[in-house]
């Protein structure tokens, strides 16, 4: 299994306060991955104050084995025919990158979860 890490999972994981099951579960997949869209969500979050940043993401990343997932074109433009279930720019492009690549996304977010694309929790 492939899975694609919403930006709250991986800020979890590092935190190691994401549920047992959803640990293990990325654990057991074949390939993880890590969005650039979630790099600059967190950039921008820190930015603004709104959460607190030890230090690279990309490093983060890199440290845990996962892989990073540049944003494309195709991703981009599937956005636009997305259904207006989500809102938030980061979470939709998430989930373009999961139909594009054909990826499973990792997160708790209901309203990822409403678009036709495979997800896990627990």
């Amino acid at each position: 299994m492939r899975l694609l890490l919403d930006t709250h999972a991986f800020l979890w994981w590092d935190e190691g306060t994401l549920p047992a099951k959803v640990v293990r579960r990325i654990r057991a997949a074949d390939e993880v991955l890590v969005s650039a869209a979630s790099a600059w969500e967190v950039a921008i979050k820190a930015g603004l104050g709104k959460i607190a940043v030890k230090g690279s993401f990309a490093e983060a990343v890199a440290d845990y084995g996962f892989d990073e997932l540049p944003v494309g074109f195709a991703h981009a433009e599937l956005v636009r025919t997305l259904p207006r279930i989500h809102r938030d720019p980061f979470d939709r492009i998430l989930v373009a990158q999961a139909i594009v690549e054909g990826l499973t996304i990792v997160t708790r977010d209901d309203l990822v979860t409403a678009y036709a694309v495979p997800s896990v929790w627990e």
